[in-house]
């Protein structure tokens, strides 16, 4: 399942490598839904784990710090894993990122392209030639 969250990030993010040298960057973004209830404001915050991987980690870990509003694309990944205490056996839903942009709402930015190989579609693979079909994305 996609989703789409806009939010600001709860700390400075800090990339991290694979044992494999796979850049990772896990982050949160903190999504702040206000609303008005009988003349007062109210906030509710949600808070949201996600995770960036490759060229797009270290991107982000570049380009964004604590506070600075984001839009998130992704998928919804279900983990779980017992916990070290008690036992108990727990699980969340995370974040895996498609796309991270800063949100230009309350800001602005100056884009700068990173350089790529010539014939790299950006995703680390080699671009399939021009009547080839993918199926990287599965309509359901």
């Amino acid at each position: 399942m996609s989703v789409t969250i806009i939010g600001n990030i709860v700390r400075d993010p800090e990339i991290r490598f694979s044992q494999s040298g796979l850049a990772f960057l896990p982050f949160s973004v903190a999504v702040n839904n206000r609303k008005n209830v009988n003349g007062t404001w109210e906030d509710n915050v949600s808070f949201f784990d996600v995770t960036a991987f490759g060229e797009q980690a270290e991107n982000v870990a570049a380009t964004v710090a604590k506070g600075d509003r984001v839009i998130v694309t992704g998928k919804l990944q279900q983990e779980s894993w017992e916990d070290k205490e008690t036992g108990a056996k727990r699980s969340k839903v995370a974040i895996v990122a498609d796309e991270i942009g800063t949100s230009l709402r309350w800001a602005t930015a100056q884009v700068a392209k990173t350089p790529r190989p010539e014939n790299n579609n950006g995703s680390g693979r080699t671009a399939p030639a021009r009547n080839e079909p993918t199926f990287d994305d599965a309509p359901f």
